[in-house]
């Protein structure tokens, strides 16, 4: 008997002794260490003490039937501890019976599953995110592609147009409406992880200084900025862009949540976290992390808004007043740089988001400055682009065109070896497209190598980088063009290519 008292009293899951009216009669240490209340405080209470009140009258009804009956209910409970806190049990109640079989007593076996339910939650939550990303990453490739078609004319028809005609002006508000659309779709494929990126290495505290002066205007008067760099602060692995794209969309969320006059608070900190951390947050790895921490004393924001903070085209704001892009990007942004982000809120106290990037170890990288090249560079090489896409094939033969090119194109990978068994010798510059039925564009280059010796090409992909990055051609050195790309963009990359050694 002593030997049995000592399991219950040191078994790792609590355990509730009840009479037949639910009477609690005995609880053991580990009901107090979970609850928080003493054996003496609960002695001959209900345990509707622990209610909640997230749990529906229903649920209570089925367990009771069920034990009543003398079955054994399995399940969980979501209840409160004694300081309010509330936490989720796994249950297994049954029926105890004296030497007759009549039912005596009911026994409680219960465990604290919050740790578990809350990896939960954040895995369902992730997935989501990741269903949706998907969504929309190839829904931007689609635009993508037709935002080329629609800029680009533009474009071609505004160097056929004298700029005092009043059509150039239409024209140009074509493709300034093109190129914000443009922008739409690149902060969808950032929420979706797979935009063209350049990674560099970047001291935070540097590209937070850099951005101040912008995030001010954006801002405005009202809003005072506070920046509070780390003393010593590690570098990451990530595009400056990005930087700027994190910062600007969430100092933009904070001014929309600043009322009147208010503080934005941007902090940089080294960050360590270890597998106990990480066993509790989904997405976390232990390591060495950059902080970046973006504050706001605004309004808030409630649970349910929190748990849709990342979901693209959510927002709170009113019509027309924002895209519901601003959060996604970033959490797009930080999870295609391994990082990750934890964001506390309060409503009437402010929120704080903690952006935490991997620290890079690795000896600096030295970068060199691009050299200005004057606008619309222009050319007489032959260029053969491949295109499986008969719009957009067409479309670069003309831009091409426009700056000086003889141009040949190319509908499939098939025709082009063809082409190049033809006329190899003339052809100075191939420019593919990445993903095509037949081949990809890799494998389309190794292909033509083996017969060209020196051969110079320009990948173009409308498609996502990950995509893009599978098949090979991401990587540094690589030639590569975004769609959609002005005819500036695409002038300046054709002559980088040739003029390259």
């Amino acid at each position: 008997m002593r030997r049995l008292s000592a399991v219950v009293q040191q078994i790792p899951s609590s355990v509730v002794i009840t009479d037949l009216e639910g009477n609690i009669e005995y609880v053991n240490p580990r009901f107090t260490d979970i609850t928080g209340y003493s054996m003496e405080e609960v002695q001959g209470r209900n345990p509707r003490i622990l209610k909640s009140g997230e749990m529906s009258s229903e649920s209570y009804k089925s367990l009771w039937g069920t034990i009543a009956a003398g079955r054994i209910w399995d399940g969980e409970l979501h209840n409160k501890k004694k300081d309010g806190t509330l936490f989720w049990e796994h249950a297994t109640i049954s029926a105890m019976r004296d030497a007759s079989g009549t039912i005596t007593n009911y026994i409680a076996i219960k465990d604290d599953i919050t740790a578990r339910k809350s990896l939960e939650e954040q895995l369902i939550h992730s997935q989501k995110l990741e269903s949706v990303g998907r969504l929309a990453g190839g829904v931007a490739h689609d635009f993508n592609n037709m935002l080329q078609v629609i800029n680009s004319y533009a474009e071609i028809a505004m160097l056929k147009t004298d700029s005092s005609q009043p059509i150039y002006r239409y024209l140009s508000q074509i493709r300034e409406a093109a190129g914000r659309s443009a922008d739409l779709t690149r902060q969808l494929l950032a929420f979706a992880r797979r935009q063209s990126v350049t990674p560099k290495i970047v001291d935070l505290n540097d590209a937070v200084s850099k951005m101040l002066k912008l995030l001010q205007r954006l801002m405005g008067d009202a809003i005072e900025i506070i920046w509070k760099p780390s003393a010593i602060s590690w570098n990451t692995r990530i595009d400056p862009s990005q930087v700027d794209q994190i910062l600007a969309n969430l100092s933009v969320n904070a001014r929309d949540a600043i009322s009147k006059t208010g503080r934005l608070t941007i902090e940089t900190e080294n960050a360590v976290f270890d597998e106990k951390y990480c066993a509790l947050h989904l997405g976390s790895r232990p390591g060495n992390y950059v902080m970046l921490a973006v504050s706001d004393n605004g309004s808030g924001m409630d649970k349910e808004t929190l748990s849709h903070l990342f979901e693209p085209f959510f927002t709170t704001k009113g019509v027309g007043k924002g895209t519901g892009l601003g959060t996604a990007t970033v959490f797009g942004i930080v999870k295609q740089n391994d990082g990750f982000i934890n964001v506390y809120s309060e409503i009437g106290i402010g929120t704080t988001f903690s952006v935490y990037l991997p620290r890079f170890e690795a000896s600096e990288e030295t970068s060199q400055a691009a050299k200005e090249t004057p606008a619309l560079p222009r050319g007489t090489e032959t260029v053969l682009v491949v295109d499986d896409e008969a719009k957009l094939l067409v479309l670069t033969r003309q831009l091409l065109e426009e700056l000086g090119y003889t141009v040949l194109t190319a509908s499939g990978p098939k025709e082009v070896i063809r082409l190049y068994q033809e006329r190899g010798k003339e052809i100075d510059l191939l420019i593919s497209d990445v993903v095509m039925p037949q081949m990809n564009g890799r494998e389309l280059v190794q292909r033509i190598s083996a017969t060209k010796v020196g051969l110079k090409y320009l990948f173009m992909s409308g498609y996502t980088a990950d995509v893009i990055t599978n098949h090979g051609v991401l990587d540094e050195g690589v030639n590569f063009i975004q769609k959609p790309f002005s005819i500036q963009q695409l002038a300046l990359k054709v002559r980088e290519v040739l003029n390259a050694a």
